[in-house]
């Protein structure tokens, strides 16, 4: 660690942000918003994102496919309804106002709201190096306190930068899960990588598909297949009798509601618990109905006509997968059975879901200083900064799935994203050393 702050020290920004996907995207407007009213306690940031350009599920954006929560649960509207980085503000300027009016829906399309995403993030690109992977974390200390961290990133021409900070907000997205012992590969694919590899199949050669999974994402990618590869089957396995299907419930839907948040963080672990086990069928391997109700009218059809390319392995769980050389061949084992089924598939499909990573990894050895509970899972306070030391007087703050054990079950998605966005600004001004508070440039 540094001892004492060197005399040639680096700009200083309130905050960096690690990762611009929708989550920092939105803390990015609230800062810029936040400077627009209040040049005389301007916030300095930047945001470090290792993809080339904004990204977001673009493996998954599949032409058809709907967002499953509100357009009125974009960027900002939750925090604040006036703002020119709204949905609505988006599509006033594509001129398709009065058009999505028209189609009376909440849900727009994936790859609408995808395209909503980077507009707002093209009026902030002076705040935002793309191409940019953070490699390392340095505490720089002084006077035995951490006041501020060296965030090190590294360009795709191998160049080093380093930005100086007094707050790291962490937004560094989920992980693709796989069951223990599975790997990707040429032919065995999570449904993320799906529109990046699927133009590599044969459409005419292309005989079998294997999707496994129960989500959302498992029927849309099932969905999808059987659309495009008309001569090959798609079998799709998973563990339940059915794919059950999500309740989207006006009261079951106030899980996703900011005050949730306060509720779910003041409760007691056990009424975690039991919270998180009643309303997993709001997100966790549920899928919508209207999809549901479209795959079964499928099945019907192909049983009618004679030709049943959609099958169906319920109860079931794929135990085995290897690459051929030509192929991959699954074996799939029946849980009420045992009986067990070789599939040999053109690829099979992981669509089960993601994991968070660690937030401490970057952070290295000053990783020690910062508190975890009894499962090994970060002490994150109410405004989503994790508990540290008292010598640690620079905040890291977390956005997304790590938090979900202490702020519930919207930390990974975008129900809570703008109002969470505000949180962790209000809190960096509060928190903010007096001599920091000069107007500053974004």
């Amino acid at each position: 660690m540094s001892q004492g702050l060197p005399a040639d020290e680096p700009p200083i920004h309130d905050l960096i942000g690690v990762g611009f996907g929708p989550s920092n995207l939105a803390l990015a407007i609230a800062v810029a918003e936040h400077n627009a009213a209040s040049p005389a306690r301007a916030v300095t940031a930047h945001f470090l994102e290792r993809q080339t350009s904004f990204g977001w599920h673009r493996g998954m954006l599949i032409d058809d496919a709907t967002m499953q929560v509100s357009f009125l649960k974009d960027l900002v509207t939750l925090r604040n309804p006036a703002s020119r980085f709204t949905f609505l503000s988006y599509l006033k300027e594509r001129g398709r106002l009065v058009d999505f009016i028209n189609a009376k829906s909440l849900f727009p399309l994936r790859v609408e709201f995808h395209d909503y995403f980077e507009w707002c993030a093209a009026r902030l690109d002076d705040g935002v190096s793309y191409g940019h992977e953070v490699v390392e974390v340095r505490p720089v200390e002084a006077d035995g306190q951490v006041h501020h961290y060296d965030v090190v990133s590294r360009g795709a021409d191998g160049t080093a930068s380093v930005h100086r900070a007094r707050n790291l907000v962490l937004a560094t997205g989920l992980r693709p899960r796989l069951p223990e012992g599975m790997e990707t590969g040429e032919r065995i694919w999570h449904n993320s990588e799906l529109l990046h590899r699927v133009d590599g199949v044969d459409a005419d050669a292309a005989r079998r598909f294997v999707v496994v999974g129960a989500g959302q994402s498992a029927a849309e990618v099932t969905a999808y297949l059987h659309d495009r590869f008309r001569s090959a089957e798609v079998c799709s396995v998973f563990a339940r009798f059915g794919i059950s299907p999500s309740d989207d419930s006006p009261l079951a839907n106030r899980v996703f509601d900011p005050s949730a948040v306060d509720d779910y963080f003041g409760a007691p672990e056990d009424v975690k618990r039991m919270i998180m086990g009643y309303h997993a069928n709001t997100n966790y391997s549920v899928a919508d109905l209207d999809l549901i109700e479209d795959l079964y009218r499928r099945t019907y059809q192909e049983k009618v006509l004679g030709v049943e390319r959609l099958r169906w392995f319920n109860t079931s769980r794929a135990v085995e997968a290897a690459d051929t050389g030509s192929g991959v061949r699954v074996v799939v084992e029946s849980l009420t059975t045992g009986k067990r089924t070789d599939l040999d598939a053109d690829v099979l499909v992981y669509a089960t879901g993601y994991r968070p990573g660690d937030p401490l990894a970057l952070l290295g050895a000053a990783a020690e200083r910062f508190h975890l509970d009894d499962q090994g899972r970060p002490l994150v306070e109410r405004d989503f900064r994790i508990t540290a030391d008292a010598a640690v007087r620079a905040g890291v703050y977390l956005q997304g799935g790590a938090t979900e054990h202490t702020h519930g079950i919207t930390s990974s998605l975008l129900s809570n994203n703008a109002v969470r966005s505000g949180e962790i600004l209000d809190s960096i001004l509060q928190r903010r050393p007096e001599e920091a508070l000069q107007p500053a440039a974004v």
